[in-house]
This record gives structure tokens, C-alpha cells and sequence, in this order.
């Protein structure tokens, strides 16, 4: 093997030699550089849609890739993430003949790069109109009020119309929302004035509502104050009642005592006519217009009349 310094000798005794080492050393430099820009490093989310000589050849996936030199290029860098398209404002007519402006959001993604490369020339541009000609058919079945209130359901049509439409284009269509339902102006104010008629249109039915309730409350508090105060009467009628039957138990149990300490003195009939006497004098003094007087006290009455007439006697005679 021949060391350096004997190369360099060669080298410098031989022109011929010099030009032969420095063109391998050019075509060395060349292959090398050749080699490096040919290897590629395809990113997470991307692909590569490869074609040789002009014709399709392969899609490369994520990791490092070599391709032929001037034989193989990249013929379009595909994205897979997940993409949004925000399309302005379209004239659409409902089926009562109103003109609104309608705008739409799409959100796609590309899950075939093949297709996607070869199937249309501008996607988004066709997706676009599709979706401008699919949102008038929805709409255009559809009335004013039925538009405004049914916005998933036009959503849930124009996704699935999309998603078909646009599977030979290696697309999926995975959501569709109607971002703005702009109707005219007239529409607007006839809208505003009918929101405005049902807002005091429920004022006033919870307004008579409430005094319906607060009646009720009222009555029901007469009624339960009127059930309270008859109850109260009752129970203080109940109450005076059983005051005045202890009352006459506590006089009829003391007449019963003063009866038996009249036995146990062994009272005779004089004391008892006295008694009935006096019980009758109490009675006179009463309120009764009408007293009833037994024909025992009646004698007695008489024999005491008796008595004081002849004691009046003795004493006009005495004073004579």
C-alpha cells in the first residue's frame, strides 16, 4: 500500500495522473452529494406521494426514505392532520320564498394521499361548490322557522352528502356547522317584534299566575284564621262549661257535708225548718219571678206567722 508522501511523488512526476485523481475525487464529491439530497425524512402526520419517470410509483410513510436519483421525485407533499374550511356567506331560499345568507365551516381530513394527488385538481375549491349546491337543496325543503330550528339535522345532511361526494378524492368529510343564518332585515324585525309579544305574553300569564296564587294563599289563611277562632270558641265554651259543672259539684259536695254534720249533730225539726227557712229567704232574694215552695215549708211559714202575731200581742198588752 503506498504511503502519502510516495502518492504525492507519483502525482507530481505524472500530470496525467493528477487529472485522473481529480475527477474521482469530483465524481466522488457528486455520488455523495447525489446520495444525500435523495434521502428524505418524512415527518409524523405526512406523506409523499412519489413518482418515477412521470408515473406514480409510491406514497411514502413516516421514517427515512431514499429515491432514485433523476429517476424518482416527490410529486406532492400531503398533509393528514385534520383541516378546517370556512366558506363565505351563500344566497340560499327556503321553501316559503325567503332569501337568507348562509356561511358554513367543514372540517376534513385527507386519508388517502393517492387519491387526494390524483383524483381532482383544486379539492377545496369542488368541496366548496358542493357544499354551496348541497345547502341549497337541504334549505330549499325546508320553511323559515324549520331552518332556523333544525340545524343539526341540516348538519347532519350535509355531512353525510359530503363524506360520499368526496370519497373518491381520498377525503373524509368528519363534521359540517352552519355558523351564521343571516335572514333579511324585514324577517329580522318581524322576528324581534314576535320574540318581544311572547316575553309579555309570558309576563303576563306568570303576573296572573301569581295573583291567582296569592288569592289562594288569602283564602286559605281566612279560612285556616276562622277554623282557629271556632276551634277557639269551642274549646273556651268547653272550658266555661267545665267551670260551671265543678262549680255546682263543689256546691253540691258542700251541701252533701253540711247534710251529714247536720246527722252527726243529730239536728231536730226545728233547726231543719229554720234551715228551709232560710234557704227560702236566699231564694227570695233571687232574680226567679216564680218560686215554687214545698207544703212542708208552707206550714212551717205558717206556724212562724203564728208565732210572731201572738208575740206582738203580748207585747201591745204589756204596753197597755
Amino acid at each position: 500500500m503506498l504511503s502519502t508522501e510516495a502518492i504525492r511523488v507519483a502525482m507530481s512526476d505524472t500530470p496525467a495522473s493528477f487529472g485522473t485523481w481529480f475527477a474521482w475525487i469530483v465524481v466522488i464529491s457528486v455520488v455523495a452529494l447525489l446520495a444525500v439530497r435523495n434521502i428524505r425524512i418524512v415527518p409524523q402526520a405526512t406523506s409523499f406521494i412519489i413518482e418515477r419517470l412521470g408515473a406514480y410509483y409510491a406514497t411514502w410513510g413516516v421514517g427515512v426514505q431514499f429515491k432514485v436519483p433523476l429517476i424518482d421525485r416527490v410529486a406532492k407533499v400531503v398533509s393528514l392532520k385534520e383541516k378546517v374550511a370556512d366558506f363565505p356567506p351563500q344566497a340560499v331560499i327556503t321553501k316559503d320564498n325567503v332569501t337568507m345568507q348562509i356561511d358554513t365551516v367543514l372540517y376534513y381530513q385527507i386519508v388517502d394521499p393517492k387519491l387526494y394527488a390524483y383524483g381532482i385538481e383544486n379539492p377545496i375549491i369542488a368541496i366548496e361548490n358542493l357544499a354551496a349546491t348541497t345547502l341549497r337543496n337541504i334549505i330549499g325543503d325546508l320553511e323559515l322557522d324549520e331552518t332556523l330550528t333544525s340545524r343539526d339535522l341540516i348538519n347532519t345532511k350535509m355531512r353525510q352528502i359530503l363524506d360520499e361526494a368526496t370519497n373518491p378524492w381520498g377525503i373524509k368529510v368528519n363534521r359540517v356547522e352552519l355558523k351564521n343564518i343571516i335572514p333579511p332585515k324585514e324577517i329580522q324585525n318581524a322576528m324581534e317584534r314576535q320574540m318581544k309579544a311572547e316575553r309579555e305574553k309570558r309576563e303576563n300569564i306568570l303576573r296572573a299566575e301569581g295573583e291567582k296564587e296569592a288569592a289562594i294563599r288569602v283564602a286559605e289563611g281566612e279560612k285556616t284564621a276562622a277554623i282557629l277562632r271556632a276551634e277557639a270558641a269551642r274549646e273556651s265554651a268547653v272550658m266555661e262549661a267545665d267551670g260551671q259543672a265543678q262549680a255546682i259539684l263543689k256546691v253540691q259536695e258542700a251541701t252533701a257535708r253540711g247534710l251529714v254534720m247536720l246527722r252527726e249533730a243529730n239536728a231536730d225539726a226545728s233547726v231543719i225548718a229554720l234551715k228551709s227557712l232560710d234557704a227560702l229567704g236566699r231564694l227570695a232574694e233571687g232574680k226567679a219571678t216564680k218560686i215554687i215552695v214545698p207544703s212542708e215549708i208552707q206550714s212551717l211559714a205558717g206556724l212562724a206567722a203564728s208565732l210572731q202575731g201572738m208575740l206582738t200581742d203580748d207585747r201591745q198588752g204589756a204596753d197597755v
